[in-house]
């Protein structure tokens, strides 16, 4: 349980960067802990998206990632991105990304952040 609670603590904090990073990912709220609530939220949807969907497409694409020496992940990455926000959308969340070029972009600054706090905070075994 605290792995799951630290994962998506560490989703919200990429998603955050990739927010303050980006004009084009859009987070809105009326309050901060609204805005919170909704990163925390939103987190847990890109969670789940990963979890689900991601690896379904990376085996229906494999031969893209061997054709492409795995630089197809930045387009899986930013087709995660953009289901997760058109997912926000059907919630009424207030979190958009707007464009395919900015996912890819927000897919990469998501990555790199959700690798550099995974290896700053080593999973627990409970």
């Amino acid at each position: 349980m605290t792995n799951f609670l630290v994962k998506t603590l560490a989703n919200a904090a990429a998603l955050l960067v990739a927010v303050w990073l980006l004009k084009d990912i859009t987070l809105t709220g009326d309050s901060t802990g609204n805005k919170a609530l909704t990163l925390i939220v939103v987190a847990l949807i890109f969670g789940l998206v990963n979890f689900l969907v991601k690896p379904v497409v990376k085996v229906l694409t494999f031969p893209l990632f061997v054709l492409t020496l795995g630089l197809i992940t930045l387009v899986v990455n930013a087709l995660m991105l953009l289901l997760t926000s058109w997912l926000a959308g059907q919630f009424e969340l207030g979190f958009h990304v707007d464009g395919f070029w900015t996912a890819v972009l927000g897919g990469l600054i998501i990555s790199v952040v959700s690798w550099a706090l995974n290896v700053a905070l080593p999973d627990r075994k409970d």
